[in-house]
């Protein structure tokens, strides 16, 4: 069984790990969250507690699952897979408006897969 600091620092370590897999800085994520960027250091540090709140906003920014980053689910994120680096690369290559579109789909996508595995 997991301490206490062990949870804590598995928290940060898989909110550090979305926001870099989201492409996200820590003062962009800050800025969004109505922080000041230490904060979204000390977070990601584990030496600050994040409120249930915050982490419902994290998750939502993140898009990913509270339960993800609360170290309830495995961990699906692997920030080093070149698989994830590559996509990483061409994402980054599409204009604001085509990144939209994809997101879009994909949306839709994960929409139909979770209405076929409900019905």
């Amino acid at each position: 069984m997991s301490t206490e600091a062990e949870h804590r620092q598995l928290i940060a370590q898989r909110i550090r790990e979305a926001r870099t897999l989201a492409g996200l800085s820590q003062g962009q994520v800050a800025k969004m969250m109505g922080m000041h960027r230490p904060s979204i250091s000390e977070i990601e540090a584990g030496n600050r507690r994040v409120t249930a709140d915050e982490l419902a906003r994290l998750a939502d920014i993140f898009d990913v699952g509270t339960a993800y980053l609360l170290g309830k689910t495995p961990d699906k994120l692997a920030v080093d897979d070149p698989k994830l680096q590559l996509a990483a690369r061409e994402l980054a290559k599409l204009s604001p408006d085509a990144l939209d579109g994809l997101l879009r789909a994909l949306a839709a996508m994960r929409t139909e897969t979770d209405d076929e595995t409900k019905g």
